[in-house]
């Protein structure tokens, strides 16, 4: 099996989806489907199948989308596809009406470059993620805050491959945590959502960790109106879309991701799959 491991199978959900699976050690992450559905083995599979991985983040989807191709596996989403869906730079322009102002600059972007478009404070992040969410690499508020965290994006992890995207900064909803890490971004009123084929699949808090909180039923419809207009442009199978509340009450999309490597946060991983089932099931 593809870059086989001691844990990664590929099973049949349900008699109805085809997963390829791997623990990576993250609660928000990992899902024991054998616990709570029928699930079969590979055993006497068709020689081609269409499959959703569920293996953690992929370093190089276009290999991996070939060696899985190789084995009879047909990925849900094409390397083009996946990174429409995982990258700022190719989503934004289809949504940026719908999420703030921002620029992907290739490579390191220098101080004149961000002052001449933006003011302080201005959110900075990879063109794909931030890194662990800490404040001081994302809410730069000053030109010598710029100049030291550009000069940490240069040897972080995660964020030295990627390139450089400058957001407006704008005001969202703040919630009342008591226990907010200081040096994390501060928590705002943001819900992830999981769209299949441009149906909703999923939805729930995206700061599963903290205090709770939930919106009510006409926030909800007003922000999944948001999100399922965003999943139509951005138009891939399965996709996450995060989104937040302004304090004006508006709704915008925070983040796009490809679902395959997104975590549930605050989403029901047992109805986010029974719904791809039962929408799969009805198609």
């Amino acid at each position: 099996m593809i870059g086989k491991t001691a844990q990664r199978e590929l099973i049949f959900l349900e008699d109805t989806i085809w997963l390829l699976v791997e623990s990576v050690g993250l609660p928000i992450y990992d899902f024991n489907f054998r616990d709570w559905f029928h699930c079969r083995g590979s055993y006497q599979r068709p020689s081609a199948i269409s499959g959703i991985a569920r293996v953690g983040a992929v370093t190089d989807y276009d290999r991996f989308f070939l060696e899985c191709k190789g084995e009879g596996i047909n990925l849900i989403h094409s390397p083009d596809e996946y990174i429409r869906a995982s990258r700022l730079d190719k989503w934004y322009p289809l949504i940026a009406d719908l999420t703030p102002r921002s620029i992907c600059f290739e490579g390191a972007p220098s101080l004149a470059d961000v002052k001449g478009q933006f003011s302080w404070p201005v959110f900075m992040k990879g063109a794909r993620q931030t890194s662990h969410h800490q404040r001081k690499l994302s809410i730069i508020e000053s030109d010598e805050a710029f100049c030291e965290a550009i000069h940490t994006f240069s040897h972080d992890p995660i964020l030295a491959w990627q390139d450089v995207v400058c957001r407006e900064f704008v005001p969202l909803r703040r919630l009342n945590d008591s226990d907010q890490d200081a040096t994390k971004l501060p928590r705002s009123f943001e819900f992830r959502t999981f769209w299949w084929k441009g149906n909703l699949a999923g939805a729930g808090r995206y700061w599963w960790e903290g205090g709770t909180y939930d919106w009510t039923a006409s926030e909800r419809a007003a922000a999944l109106a948001v999100g399922e207009e965003a999943a139509r442009r951005v138009a891939v199978p399965f996709l996450v879309i995060d989104l937040a509340q302004l304090v004006d009450g508006r709704w915008i999309v925070i983040e796009c991701n490809d679902a395959q490597e997104s975590g549930y946060a605050g989403v029901s991983p047992i109805g986010l799959w029974q719904k791809i089932v039962d929408y799969e099931k009805a198609s």
